[in-house]
């Protein structure tokens, strides 16, 4: 599908200065030359201190329904709207802003349900505006390496694959996400499920079966996941095992994966998001790199070698949105592969209430 383009520099509104927005989106898009940060959108004291200290050209905007106004009356133009929400606030959102012709970045998780993310595409198509939606850990250093090795027939046959997103937070995220229901998009499969499900269907394609187990250790006051595990059989015959949990006070390895010929094993998480979120520029050149300390690794018994890890890149999201937009070229993430992941992840509430321990 086409989309309408836009003369450079892309002028851009940030929704949102949580964590999503303050440490991934505002600095992927400040430090690229191709657009211009006008406008973040946020009523928090805090935030709006800490947004107007980070990025002063930018203008603050208290809420959603305000900024709409500032459009709509002329006073504001705006080419790009990004997302950086709650999941249960993306439909009327993009809703409104496919009405107005604005191109839109999507946070994920997408969205809640199947339905609003079939109208938020279907918006986009009617307006002939381009959506995509932010799957960055594509782009994770650690993924580049693997799919790398995976491209250059390294570990022969592979069979199966293991992927895990670990953290020891007993008290939660201390955010949206430990509050609100399924329904409004809540729990871990549907939050970093998103990223490990995308992931796997990146490398393997499709999937022909599923399975989840899901848990909650934190009590009944809500519904959501917070410990997850999902078998995946995608068609080529590869089997993926997926693990998310925010209780784990030791980690396993973040992939691991069983070939005819070698086998392949990384621990750790990928570095961007620590080093954004300690404000190190995405220009920096120590950006996206990992150390090299030996947790990386191919071979068999008696054959193991390290493996040099890619450099992250976050930034290749927005440079390829960039491209999109100028120049017509197919947008970084594609709306319709954000779509799959969701109704995979809908089948699997489907077929598995939160068991509460």
């Amino acid at each position: 599908m086409t989309h309408r383009r836009v003369a450079g520099p892309i002028r851009t509104a940030l929704v949102g200065f949580g964590v999503a927005g303050s440490v991934f989106h505002a600095p992927l898009i400040a430090h690229n030359a191709d657009y211009q940060l006008a406008v973040i959108v946020s009523r928090d004291a805090q935030r709006v201190a800490t947004a107007t200290q980070r990025y002063p050209q930018a203008r603050i905007v208290p809420d959603w329904d305000a900024l709409v106004q500032l459009i709509d009356s002329g006073a504001l133009a705006v080419d790009l709207i990004v997302l950086a929400t709650p999941p249960a606030q993306h439909r009327a959102q993009a809703l409104q802003a496919s009405a107005r012709g604005i191109h839109l970045v999507v946070d994920k998780p997408f969205a809640p349900d199947v339905a609003a993310a079939d109208a938020m595409i279907h918006a986009a198509q009617q307006a002939n505006t381009l959506l995509t939606v932010f799957h960055n850990r594509r782009w994770d250093g650690d993924f580049l390496t693997l799919k790398q090795l995976l491209q250059d027939d390294a570990l022969g046959t592979v069979r199966t694959f293991e992927s895990r997103f670990e953290w020891w937070r007993p008290e939660g995220f201390g955010n949206w996400r430990d509050r609100v229901s399924v329904a409004q998009g809540g729990g871990l499969l549907l939050d970093l499920g998103s990223h490990l499900i995308d992931q796997a269907i990146q490398l393997f394609g499709p999937v022909q079966e599923a399975y989840a187990e899901l848990a909650r250790h934190g009590g009944a006051q809500s519904d959501n996941d917070e410990d997850c595990f999902v078998s995946l059989l995608h068609h080529n015959g590869v089997r993926s095992r997926l693990w998310m949990n925010g209780q784990a006070a030791l980690n396993a390895p973040r992939f691991h994966l069983l070939g005819s010929q070698r086998a392949f094993t990384h621990w750790g998480l990928d570095n961007q998001e620590p080093q954004l979120a300690a404000g190190m520029s995405p220009l920096d050149p120590r950006y996206g790199v990992t150390p090299a300390e030996g947790d990386t690794r191919i071979g068999l018994p008696g054959d193991i070698e390290a493996v040099a890890v890619q450099r992250g890149n976050y930034p290749a999201f927005y440079q390829q949105l960039a491209h999109a937009l100028l120049d017509g070229a197919p947008p970084p993430v594609a709306a319709v592969d954000a779509l799959a992941v969701l109704k995979l992840i809908t089948q699997l509430h489907q077929q598995h209430h939160v068991r509460v321990a």
